[in-house]
């Protein structure tokens, strides 16, 4: 956990990285590029009674720093995605965007440097898509 603080707070001063914030329009857009991954970091109760942003993996907040380290083909396996890589573009998202940026900064901390926050998450989705 030290070292993911570490590379947290180095990423927060490598020039050209920020900690980004994705978009409504971006997630509305993610079926049409599969090369990124968007983490829906709810619990699975959460999720199963409110449905879930179209292409969303569902890894718990509580899990997503294990899941980012394990194996590439244990990655598959569990979520059935290809596990991103440190240059994928990978959007998190919750209800209400706090969550998620939990999520991001862990990520950042990892050495994921396209993490993202979809800060209107769940909430934004809904409301925008009439759920």
């Amino acid at each position: 956990m030290c070292a993911a603080l570490l590379n947290w707070v180095s990423n927060l001063f490598t020039a050209g990285n920020s900690m980004s914030i994705a978009t409504y329009e971006e997630v509305l857009d993610l079926p049409n590029h599969p090369e990124k991954l968007l983490i829906d970091v709810r619990g699975v109760d959460e999720v199963a009674s409110t449905g879930a942003i179209p292409t969303a993996v569902n890894i718990p907040l509580p899990t997503v720093e294990r899941a980012l380290q394990l194996p590439a083909d244990e990655f598959k396996a569990k979520y059935g995605r290809d596990k991103p890589t440190p240059e994928t573009e990978v959007i998190f998202s919750c209800k209400l965007g706090g969550r998620a940026q939990t999520a991001t900064n862990t990520a950042l901390g990892l050495g994921f440097t396209n993490a993202k926050n979809y800060k209107g998450s769940w909430t934004e989705w809904a409301a925008k898509q009439g759920k």
